[in-house]
């Protein structure tokens, strides 16, 4: 503080405060990009399955451990991942992100053997965790109040688009335009990667994104054990850790392998690929309403209806065909769009948890969380092998259904 000639102090200069900030809606959008590109890539694989597998010569069982590659590094890099985005700021580590997700693609469709694209798909998981944890950091950092819920709607539905376009237009569009060549059609959504990374250099080269980061490298930084330990020392935080890991093994068993599942049920690709987006449409529409009536007072509600649809879509993908194969779909979608996004929110505002270590936090929930994303497409593809068809697994996934409900009554006592 100086004083002017007359000897008055000037008035203190006011810390900037992205959530009033009219920019942070266009730092949503970029984070929208990045996330589109990543979802793209979740659901690239599922389409391809049965041309990868001929080609390459392996079986279900072995694609399984494929599709659960990037999951499986994920779990590792999560908690690391989270204490650099804290310490480094969301800006250059989502650019990061878009790096790893674009090599990851680059390396998929140069694999001529089971190894070679079992480590490609492995490099997606070192740049997975930089954009789903750095997303919610950018959204604690940006705003505030119900406009977090709404943003957070907003950028989960990144994703569901991006796997809206890899599963409807793979087999449809992409591979007849490529005369059914699998690795050009991977070559083109790295390009797309490229794409949106590039719009986001532009975007978080913003005066105001700046000057946030100045912010955060300007905040005392403590010992990321403390922050862990103390995160942990929270009975909530431990419960939503393990409640993630039932959450993924649906979403994640269910996104890999729900385009084969209806192909076996009597549908061809392309037409399974239609089918198998009818969830991911849904889920952009959940992703964008369901997160804004999750207020604090209903939020455990709203999740434990999450969890119904989520059973009931199970039981009802028995089914091959017909209109309750269709409401099965959306409840499938219902599920997918919002339970991340409201399980995030209940973990961003539980006790010991701020903007200051949202990004450890969100480390910690998908360190869990993706210990179900490796699970979930393993567990799917070993039954099949097993049992001669995906009824056994749709089963099991109807039992987590049924244990998340009863871990939500715990955390419903606990935040009482």
């Amino acid at each position: 503080m100086t004083a002017d000639p007359r000897g008055v102090p000037d008035a203190p200069v006011p810390a900037f405060h992205a959530p009033t900030h009219s920019y942070r809606w266009a730092m949503l959008a970029g984070v929208w990009l990045i996330y589109f590109s990543f979802g793209l890539f979740v659901a690239s694989m599922a389409p391809l399955v049965a041309p990868i597998t001929t080609d390459l010569g392996i079986s279900h069982g072995a694609m399984g451990t494929v599709l659960g590659a990037w999951p499986l590094v994920y779990i590792a890099s999560s908690i690391p991942a989270g204490a650099l985005i804290d310490r480094m700021g969301p800006r250059r580590s989502i650019m990061l992100c878009t790096v790893l997700i674009t090599l990851s693609g680059i390396l998929r469709g140069v694999a001529d053997d089971y190894l070679s694209m079992f480590l490609a798909v492995a490099v997606f998981g070192l740049g997975g965790p930089l954009i789903s944890i750095g997303a919610p950091k950018v959204m604690s950092l940006w705003f505030e109040g119900k406009e977090r819920g709404l943003a957070m709607g907003i950028y989960i539905s990144g994703p569901a688009v991006g796997n809206i376009m890899s599963l409807a237009l793979t087999n449809s569009v992409m591979m007849p335009f490529y005369a059914g060549d699998w690795r050009a059609v991977l070559f083109t959504y790295a390009g797309v990667a490229v794409l949106c990374g590039g719009l986001w250099v532009l975007i978080s080269a913003h005066p105001a994104s700046r000057t946030m980061e100045r912010q955060i490298a300007g905040e005392p930084k403590r010992s990321q054990i403390q922050v862990f330990a103390e995160l942990l020392s929270e009975p909530v935080v431990r419960l939503i850790l393990v409640m993630s890991v039932g959450m993924f093994i649906f979403n994640h068993g269910l996104n890999n392998w729900l385009p084969e599942i209806l192909r076996t049920g009597g549908m061809d690709a392309a037409t399974a690929g239609y089918w198998a987006s009818i969830p991911t449409a849904v889920g952009v529409f959940a992703a964008l309403t369901i997160p804004r009536f999750a207020t604090e007072d209903r939020r455990l509600s709203v999740l434990g209806l999450l969890f119904l649809a989520a059973g009931a879509a199970t039981m009802l993908l028995h089914l091959s065909t017909g209109p309750l194969l269709a409401v099965g779909l959306v409840c499938q979608g219902i599920a997918r769009g919002a339970m991340m996004a409201v399980s995030i929110l209940v973990l961003v505002e539980s006790p010991g948890v701020d903007s200051r270590n949202s990004g450890a936090a969100g480390g910690l929930f998908f360190s869990a969380a993706e210990v179900g994303g490796v699970l979930g497409p393993v567990l799917v593809g070993a039954i099949h092998d097993l049992t001669g068809g995906f009824g056994a697994s749709l089963y099991m996934m109807t039992t987590i259904c049924a244990v998340l409900l009863l871990l939500l009554c715990r955390l419903r006592s606990l935040t009482r």
